[in-house]
């Protein structure tokens, strides 16, 4: 085709599509707009059951509720699109995350590697329930993977990693340790599966799945929320073979999300991005802040050169979030500071919006033996701060405020 000149038309190439960035998969995964009205958020389906077409004619597969509801269901796909997995399945909790994960993908006699730095209430899940059952489980320093090897045997059939680890933020290299499973695996004959808990650093910060490990858990309560007026958990699988024991688990033991939670936890995702970006800012400012005053003797966040994981975070990480130890030396300096913090509310959980601050010894982890929190580094002196997204300023001046008091 000409022009009027002469010139031949430039044809238009089209533009090679290109995967939605990870924020717009935040806001629009699984959210297609309701087909009858087409109301731009998912509505909350609360029903228990729905009417058949006819007999043996559910409508789409819809049946009973414990089974499938769409809000649930738009939830797990959003879940799912930002782990970059098939699957997603979403629970009443985190710790009913973990139980069906256990109830689905291990059996008695089977052995379990389980990061040392565990959260206190996996830790009593794994040690004084499903133990019982004839499920071994042995606590080790993830950190290394030599020693990971070392304890892999005949009957090992997974290896669960919290990374950062909850609350003395100790970092695991991921791909490192899918490598020891898959040669390992090998060596033995049978599969070793690994499970991150990747709850505080989100998806936002840390893809597990892509560095080749196999499956990802979450408190949804924490960061995916985000707003702290919500209690769940998902697993995300990167097998499909997996998903579906996660699936056939979740509707036969039924500790399901509610509609009404799950549309809590997709609204809050949709901003995950701008809240993670915010945590992290402070985070840093305030972990520098900390580790520069004379009253804390130690402190742990992996954004600090001098932390002994810091090389692994940058490599596997694209920032390092709002969650900050430190150790003021006695339950007693705790004790003086935690009286008089204003901004951060004295508080379990983290994750917020808004600065919260526990003594873990005596709340997330009083579960845990006195003597196994000293080995893992759980102190009565230590302090753990999820740093919010108020004005910075503010939370350095509520810190500083509280110290002079110790």
């Amino acid at each position: 085709m000409k022009t009027k000149t002469g010139s031949k038309k430039l044809e238009k190439t089209p533009k090679k599509a290109r995967a939605p960035g990870f924020a717009t998969t935040c806001v629009h995964a699984g959210q297609e707009p309701e087909p009858l009205t087409g109301a731009v958020v998912v509505p909350i389906f609360q029903t228990s059951t729905y009417v058949q077409e006819g007999f043996g004619k559910p409508r789409q597969g819809y049946e009973y509720a414990r089974t499938k509801n769409p809000t649930r269901l738009a939830l797990e796909t959003q879940l799912a699109a930002l782990e970059g997995s098939a699957t997603a399945h979403a629970f009443a909790s985190g710790m009913a995350a973990e139980t069906s994960l256990m109830l689905s993908l291990v059996k008695a006699g089977d052995h379990v590697l389980v990061s040392r730095n565990t959260y206190g209430g996996t830790y009593r899940l794994f040690s004084k329930i499903l133990a019982s059952f004839g499920v071994t489980f042995d606590y080790v320093d993830t950190t290394d993977p030599q020693t990971v090897r070392a304890a892999v045997t005949v009957a090992t059939r997974m290896l669960f990693v919290e990374t950062p680890t909850n609350p003395t933020m100790e970092i695991s290299d991921l791909r490192a340790l899918a490598d020891v499973a898959r040669s390992e695996s090998g060596r033995i004959g049978a599969k070793i599966r690994v499970v991150v808990d990747n709850t505080f650093a989100t998806p936002f910060f840390q893809k597990p799945l892509a560095l080749g490990c196999d499956v990802v858990v979450h408190s949804t309560t924490k960061y995916l929320n985000g707003h702290s007026d919500s209690v769940g958990g998902a697993i995300i699988c990167a097998d499909p073979e997996d998903g579906a024991k996660i699936g056939f688990t979740q509707n036969a033991a039924g500790a399901i999300l509610s509609p009404f939670d799950s549309f809590l936890v997709s609204r809050g995702i949709k901003t995950l991005p701008v809240r993670m970006r915010a945590h992290d800012a402070n985070g840093r400012t305030v972990a520098a802040w900390l580790a520069g005053h004379p009253k804390v003797k130690k402190i742990f966040y992996p954004g600090l050169p001098s932390h002994p994981g810091h090389a692994v975070a940058a490599r596997q990480m694209s920032g390092y979030g709002g969650m900050i130890s430190f150790d003021l030396g006695s339950v007693e300096a705790v004790k003086s500071f935690l009286d008089r913090v204003v901004v951060c509310a004295l508080g379990e959980s983290l994750g917020g919006v808004e600065s919260l601050i526990s003594h873990p010894a005596s709340m997330t982890h009083a579960s845990v033996e006195p003597e196994e929190r000293l080995r893992r580094g759980i102190t009565p002196g230590l302090v753990r701060v999820s740093v919010g997204i108020e004005d910075v300023e503010d939370i350095v001046q509520d810190l500083e405020n509280a110290l002079a008091a110790v």
